[in-house]
């Protein structure tokens, strides 16, 4: 059996998992629900694993297999299958999606088990691993437009998972819009790719494109110009950047697949997928990234001041997809996707344990409220810091070797690269103040009222439930968050989820040790053969000087943050009376909703508001007035005339045929 039969069966068990648990809701018990769900996506991780050694099999140059169940269009020589492309760069997303995504599901299976939508989230979040995997193993650009729309559908399920919260049905509605928008750019994409190369297979398109474009030509630009639209919105990258935050309002586990290894990486997927396109474009790699820099900036300043512990693991998120797009854009494919990997190992660890501490809390996620969670959930604090030290790129952690990889690429292009370094390094440096912000600031000290309770007791306090965001009251009907709250240290699920995740945030970086191993670059190597960026790689010697130098960083990121909140903790509160625009402009996410408000949903309003006061009823209704009045008589006339009689029928009848008759007798004469 050869990789394309593994990729199906990949793509069968989460949406089979997904329609099972769907339509036997309601007799099924919660937890054969709960192990349905996550059987399937252990089995398409399973598959994943078999697609990826049928793949190693084959020699370096064999290893991309194309397939397809049925031909789904063709006309006009516009074809469409209904075929999967499974290569290395596919087979190590699949790995990545379907193996975190496990143990989100398992993690999933304890912490959900007191909700009243427990099958509901079980099949949405199967649903969810499906249209990732679809997007990810598409083998034409049609197929990835599919599996993009449902990743936007079930996103948006996912996020206003608790439907009768209005901040979380607003959430979901901003998500989906936003990635609406980033859908189009990408239809106008496959549209340009269509008419300039009459192909739309993977294999096709960039073996035709070098013999029809010239570098930087207007018309592949504009291609992977639309490409980027789509690869922004999806990966929250600016200016699309303003519904990463507010997703927050879903569940924890949800937050962790968007934010791991799911949906936010889909557009450093797409741009390492297309980079035979974007080397022909090298003004639109450039911009990839540009707005990566900026990305995580921005991104690294908001959350250093901002005090919603998940929010400040999304913008953390906001920055790291930021540190991806750079790596693509400049050409370190295989240090994005190396980047990208262990980013899913730290950052679903992170939200795992958030989720944990935020249970414990009874809901409550201002990290000034949180206190002592060292000594009453040990095992959480632990995975916390184990998270926050690769999160913070510390020596000898997975962080530390992906993203200085990145970083030594660029110092290697040289010119106006080294503006990635130097902007890299400061993004770092935030980085690793804000991860141990949110150590500093939760574990030690002494015990908060609700950390003292799980001391005293030994349970979790089980407050009325709110909603964190507006502190209104909750409706507990759909599930929020259940009638009880679950933490790692008493829920099994939860800690093997999170032991596996802090393992592999710990050694995962290990896969590539400058001058020992290079087994992603290695692994990768068949897919990026044809790009001469990939071919070059920085020396070792200025490697592990990167290694070296960002360490340095790391390492006086926390120590600064240990300054700040535990040495003199009254000292953040005097930097921001000293500082209070630049605080202002970080807490309130500089201005990015209000700016969308101005320039694109008021004017939009504004224009809906014309039509419905003034254009619809003077012009519309005015000018079309006296046809309505006209199609309103005939069709009077038209009732008259159905008497239910059969000889007027007959009458009617001959004397259209006379009339008809009569017509063409005249124009003989």
């Amino acid at each position: 059996m050869n990789a394309a039969f593994w990729g199906w069966l990949v793509l069968l068990f989460p949406l089979l998992g997904s329609v099972v648990i769907g339509l036997t809701f309601r007799v099924l018990p919660a937890r054969a629900a709960g192990m349905i769900g996550v059987g399937a996506i252990v089995a398409a991780f399973a598959c994943g694993i078999a697609a990826t050694i049928s793949l190693q099999g084959e020699p370096a140059e064999s290893r991309h297999v194309a397939d397809s169940l049925w031909q789904y269009a063709s006309v006009g020589g516009f074809q469409i299958d209904l075929g999967i492309y499974v290569d290395p760069l596919s087979a190590f997303m699949v790995l990545v999606v379907t193996g975190v995504s496990s143990l989100i599901h398992i993690y999933s299976f304890s912490y959900m088990q007191s909700d009243q939508g427990y099958h509901r989230f079980f099949s949405y979040l199967n649903f969810f691993v499906f249209s990732m995997l679809l997007l990810v193993l598409a083998g034409n650009f049609v197929l990835l437009i599919v599996g993009w729309a449902f990743v936007g559908f079930a996103s948006y399920a996912l996020i206003s998972y608790w439907y009768r919260r209005e901040t979380a049905t607003r959430a979901g509605m901003k998500a989906f819009v936003i990635n609406v928008i980033g859908d189009i750019g990408l239809y106008i994409a496959a549209i340009l790719i269509f008419r300039d190369l009459g192909v739309i297979d993977y294999g096709a398109v960039f073996e035709k494109a070098p013999e029809v474009f010239q570098t930087n030509e207007w018309s592949i630009v504009a291609i992977c110009l639309c490409l980027l639209v789509g690869a922004f919105a999806k990966s929250a990258q600016m200016p699309f950047h303003t519904w990463l935050a507010d997703a927050m309002e879903g569940p924890t586990p949800v937050s962790a697949l968007i934010h791991a290894a799911t949906m936010v990486t889909a557009g450093v997927y797409l741009v390492a997928r297309a980079h035979p396109l974007f080397e022909l474009a090298p003004a639109a790699a450039d911009l990839t990234a540009i707005v990566g820099l900026v990305t995580l900036l921005i991104a690294g300043t908001i959350a250093i001041a901002v005090t919603d512990l998940k929010r400040i693991i999304a913008y953390s998120t906001m920055s790291q997809i930021g540190y991806m797009f750079v790596a693509v854009g400049i050409g370190a494919y295989s240090a994005g996707m190396f980047h990208l990997m262990t980013h899913a190992f730290f950052k679903a660890l992170l939200f795992m344990a958030a989720g944990s501490i935020i249970a414990a809390m009874a809901n409550n996620q201002n990290i000034d409220r949180m206190k002592g969670f060292g000594k009453a959930m040990p095992f959480t604090a632990a995975m916390l810091i184990i998270g926050a030290l690769a999160l913070s790129g510390f020596p000898g952690t997975s962080g530390w070797f992906s993203k200085d990889e990145i970083l030594d690429f660029a110092a290697f292009r040289g010119g106006w690269y080294e503006i990635f370094v130097v902007g890299g390094f400061i993004g770092a440096f935030l980085t690793a103040i804000y991860s141990f912000r949110i150590v500093f600031r939760i574990l030690p000290g002494p015990p908060c009222e609700e950390t003292a309770h799980l001391i005293e007791t030994g349970h979790v306090v089980h407050g009325e439930p709110v909603n964190p965001a507006t502190g209104g009251r909750e409706d507990t009907e759909v599930g929020f968050p259940g009638e009880e709250h679950h933490i790692a240290e008493q829920a099994p699920g939860m800690k093997i989820g999170m032991a596996v995740l802090g393992f592999l945030a710990l050694v995962g970086g290990l896969l590539q040790i400058p001058g020992v191993d290079d087994v992603v670059t290695s692994f990768l190597e068949p897919t990026f053969e044809d790009s001469p960026l990939a071919a070059t790689h920085p020396s070792v010697s200025s490697a592990w000087l990167g290694l070296a130098e960002g360490a340095v960083i790391s390492i006086a990121g926390i120590a600064l943050a240990w300054w700040l909140y535990v040495k003199r903790p009254t000292a953040p509160a005097t930097i921001r009376r000293r500082f209070r625009l630049l605080y202002t402009l970080f807490v309130n996410k500089w201005y990015g909703d209000q700016i969308v408000d101005f320039l694109v949903v008021r004017p939009v309003k504004g224009v809906g508001s014309f039509a419905d006061r003034i254009f619809e009823p003077f012009l519309i209704n005015g000018l079309t007035g006296g046809t309505i009045a006209t199609v309103r008589s005939a069709g009077g006339a038209v009732r008259e005339l159905q008497s239910g009689m059969l000889r007027g029928y007959a009458f009617l009848m001959l004397s259209g045929i006379v009339a008809v008759a009569l017509y063409f007798l005249i124009r003989s004469i």
